[in-house]
């Protein structure tokens, strides 16, 4: 899926080779400020390396138009935007940028009820709170269907027990609809129940990998 070799980034990011398997489950762990979002954020092409090369399904991402990039790998931040309007409008927002058909409320419904988020969708979007929200912008990703999941932190904002059974729930969906998923994650404990493969950086470089 992805691959980087000799890539840098400023003073964050020293990567000599890493791979990153298709259609499977990988967590990148480490201490703060190791260049894990960074990281997830040279993979969505929202900022470029200063060196080395990064592959796509064997394209250099620089050769890959930006947008039609991010319709197929989707990247959610772990301060997610959620935008004025309903929570309905939030939803179909993903629709928009993907360039696909809208789905019906049933579906919109069923995307709420994976992030466990009972809510209306005529209901205003702002007023949820930090854990809502970010289940909200988590359900918007899952129904642009991406060939990626980019996720920085998902369930930063959840208590353990909704934090458990969102990621069951989302790694199932990824098993089951064929795609990809890179997670960061602070939970060790979430990477070694979930993941294929695990990723550990320290500094910037890769320390660790176990897995696929």
């Amino acid at each position: 899926m992805y691959c980087l070799e000799g890539v840098k980034y400023r003073d964050i990011l020293a990567i000599d080779s890493l791979c990153f398997p298709t259609n499977k489950i990988t967590s990148v762990v480490g201490e703060s400020g190791s260049g894990k979002t960074t990281l997830l954020r040279l993979l969505n092409k929202l900022i470029s390396n200063d060196e080395g090369t990064i592959l796509f399904n064997g394209t250099s991402l620089r050769d890959i138009d930006s947008i039609l990039l991010r319709r197929k790998v989707v990247m959610l931040s772990q301060l997610p935007a959620i935008f004025p309007g309903s929570v309905k409008d939030n939803l179909l927002l993903g629709f928009t940028f993907a360039d696909k058909p809208p789905v019906d409320d049933e579906k919109l419904y069923e995307a709420l009820k994976m992030v466990h988020l009972s809510k209306e969708l005529s209901g205003n979007a702002e007023t949820l709170s930090g854990g809502e929200k970010q289940r909200l912008a988590l359900a918007r990703v899952i129904l642009m269907e991406p060939d990626v999941f980019l996720l920085d932190e998902p369930s930063s904002a959840l208590d353990d027990e909704t934090e458990q059974l969102i990621i069951e729930k989302l790694v199932r969906h990824t098993r089951e609809t064929g795609k990809t998923l890179i997670m960061v994650t602070h939970s060790k404990k979430v990477a070694r129940e979930f993941s294929d493969v695990i990723i550990e950086l320290k500094n910037g470089r890769v320390v660790g990998k176990e897995g696929v």
